[in-house]
C-alpha cells in the first residue's frame, strides 16, 4: 500500500509537529483564504485532528475588497469542507484605511478571527495560519528595504499567543502540490500575481525570481534561516529589556523611569525598553524616529522639550526621570 504524496505527508507532519503536546479535545482553527497554502493546511489539520482527537474548524474572512469577495469566500468554504473540515464560518468585515490598506485588512482579519474563536470557546484554542517559507523570505526582504530593526528582520514568528504557523519550514510549491495530489481546487488571488500590484506582489513576481536567478534557489531558505536566528536574538534582548524596565522604575511613581539608570543600559536594551514602556502606556506604535528622540531625552538632555507620540501621548524628562504622559488621564 502506497503512502500519501510527499507534499501531503510534509504538510501533515508539519501540522502534527506544531500541535505536539496538545490535549485530546483541543480546539484547532484554520484561518483559510481558499488559496493553496491555507487549503493544504486545512486538509492536513482535518486529517491530523481526526487522528489525534482535536476538534477542528476553519474561519474564512471576507474582506469585501473585491467585487466577488462573497462568492470567493463561499467557494473557499466549500473547498474546506471537501478537504475534511466541516465546521466552517465565514466572517464579513469592513476594512478601514488607517495605516494603509494591508495593515488595516490584517487588523480587521485578526479581529474577526479572534472574535469567532472567543465566541466558540473550547479547550485551549489554537489558530493555524498558512504562512510558508516563501512568505517568510518576502517579509525579511521588505523589512531590509525599510531599514527595520532586528524584531522586524526576525520575520513571522512560528508562534505568538494562540497563533501557530506550521508551514514556515515548507515552500509554497509544496502546498500547491499537496492540493493537486488531494484533488482540491484552490483560489489564486489575482492581486498576488499582478506585476504592477501591491509591493508584496511585485516582490513576489519580480524581485524574488531575480534573486533566485542570480543567487540560486537557496536564497529563500537562507533568508528564512536568518529570520529564525534573529528571532532568538530579538527574544533574548526583549527579555532583558523587560527585566531592566522593572529595575529602573521610579520608587516615587510607577509610571516614571530614572534616566541615570536608563542611560547606563546597553543601547540595544535601552532602545527596546523605550519602545516597550511607551507602547505599554498606550502610545504607539512607535517609529525609530520616536525611539531616537526619547533616547536623546535620556542620554543627551539639553533642556529640550517633550517628544510627541502617537495617540496624543508625550514623553518628557522631569527631575531626572522619564515620564510618558497619558492625555486621557489627569496626573496627580
Amino acid at each position: 500500500m502506497t503512502g500519501p504524496h510527499p507534499s501531503v505527508a510534509a504538510v501533515r507532519n508539519a501540522v502534527r509537529e506544531s500541535l505536539d503536546g496538545c490535549e485530546i479535545g483541543t480546539r484547532v482553527w484554520v484561518a483559510c483564504s481558499g488559496g493553496p497554502d491555507s487549503l493544504a493546511l486545512a486538509a492536513a489539520t482535518g486529517y491530523v485532528g481526526r487522528k489525534e482527537g482535536y476538534l477542528t474548524g476553519a474561519i474564512i474572512v471576507d474582506h469585501g475588497l473585491q467585487e466577488d469577495s462573497a462568492v470567493v469566500a463561499e467557494r473557499a468554504a466549500a473547498e474546506v469542507r471537501r478537504a475534511g473540515i466541516h465546521t466552517v464560518f465565514v466572517e464579513k468585515v469592513t476594512v478601514g484605511r488607517e495605516g494603509g490598506l494591508e495593515a488595516a485588512a490584517r487588523k480587521a482579519r485578526y479581529g474577526a478571527l479572534n472574535a469567532r474563536i472567543d465566541a466558540e470557546g473550547g479547550l485551549n484554542p489554537h489558530l493555524l495560519t498558512g504562512h510558508t517559507m516563501d512568505d517568510q523570505a518576502e517579509t525579511v526582504l521588505l523589512a531590509l528595504a525599510r531599514g527595520s530593526g532586528a524584531r522586524a528582520l526576525a520575520g513571522i514568528p512560528a508562534r505568538r499567543g494562540r497563533i501557530v504557523r506550521p508551514l514556515l519550514s515548507l515552500r509554497r510549491k509544496d502546498t500547491v502540490a499537496a492540493c493537486q495530489a488531494l484533488g482540491l481546487d484552490p483560489w489564486h488571488d489575482p492581486t498576488n500575481l499582478h506585476a504592477d500590484g501591491p509591493k508584496r506582489s511585485q516582490l513576489r513576481t519580480k524581485v524574488m525570481p531575480a534573486l533566485v536567478d542570480v543567487l540560486g534557489p537557496g536564497v529563500v531558505s537562507g533568508l528564512a534561516r536568518s529570520a529564525a536566528l534573529l528571532q532568538a536574538d530579538a527574544d533574548e534582548l526583549e527579555r532583558q529589556a523587560r527585566s531592566a524596565m522593572g529595575a529602573s522604575t521610579s520608587s516615587v511613581r510607577g509610571e516614571e523611569w530614572r534616566c541615570d539608570m536608563l542611560a547606563a543600559l546597553p543601547d540595544a536594551i535601552r532602545s527596546r525598553m523605550i519602545k516597550m514602556l511607551a507602547e505599554n502606556r498606550g502610545a504607539g506604535p512607535l517609529t525609530a524616529a520616536h525611539v531616537t528622540a526619547i533616547d536623546q531625552l535620556i542620554t543627551d538632555y539639553r533642556g529640550q522639550g517633550g517628544v510627541a507620540l502617537p495617540g496624543g501621548y508625550e514623553a518628557r524628562r522631569e527631575y531626572g526621570r522619564l515620564v510618558i504622559v497619558d492625555p486621557h488621564k489627569p496626573r496627580a
